[in-house]
């Protein structure tokens, strides 16, 4: 029976790494000010502010549980006896000699992407404590854009490489 959970030591780089954005939240915390600018306008200057104990939790929440849902919740999905996967050719990519394989893939893809979020994540929590830093506030927009960037051009190439590898089985080997 197969587990879905990514072989190949997926998910102890995914831990750690949610581990590393744990410590760099409550790290990053003493860097910031009693009450933090949190949210920014499309030039960067602060227009929303909350106490430092408030920031610091939100931004645990979603640097380090939201990452964690989104590869818990496909996970225990897929483990689910008669588990209901989209696929193209379902028959080809689930067959019982190709299942376990195509659901280890799947998982390490999950990570992947979870990991890819946390990263970004952690580069915009880099973004607001030096904006927070400056007098007034004000988050590097060049930075932000830059990094929106990378993140999006990483998906798109994740994704391509996602469809890549399950794109439609030749004819006759389903």
């Amino acid at each position: 029976m197969c587990t879905s959970r990514p072989k190949g030591g997926a998910t102890a780089p995914f831990l750690a790494l949610l581990a590393g954005m744990v410590l760099f939240e409550l790290g990053g915390a003493r860097w910031l000010p009693p009450i933090v600018a949190a949210h920014f306008d499309a030039a960067g200057h602060a227009n929303g502010f909350m106490p430092r104990t408030a920031y610091v939790g939100l931004m645990l929440v979603v640097g380090v549980l939201a990452p964690l849902f989104i590869t818990v919740v496909p996970l225990r999905a897929m483990r689910r006896p008669g588990a209901r996967i989209n696929l193209p050719d379902p028959s080809y990519w689930l067959a019982p000699e190709r299942r376990d394989a195509t659901l280890n893939h799947l998982s390490r893809q999950v990570v992947r992407f979870a990991s890819m979020l946390t990263l970004f994540l952690g580069y915009v929590q880099t973004l607001v404590v030096v904006a927070n830093r400056a007098t007034p506030p004000r988050l590097p927009m060049h930075g932000l854009v830059a990094g929106l960037l990378v993140f999006l051009v990483s998906v798109f190439v994740w994704l391509l490489a996602f469809a890549r590898h399950f794109r439609r089985a030749p004819a006759g080997l389903g």
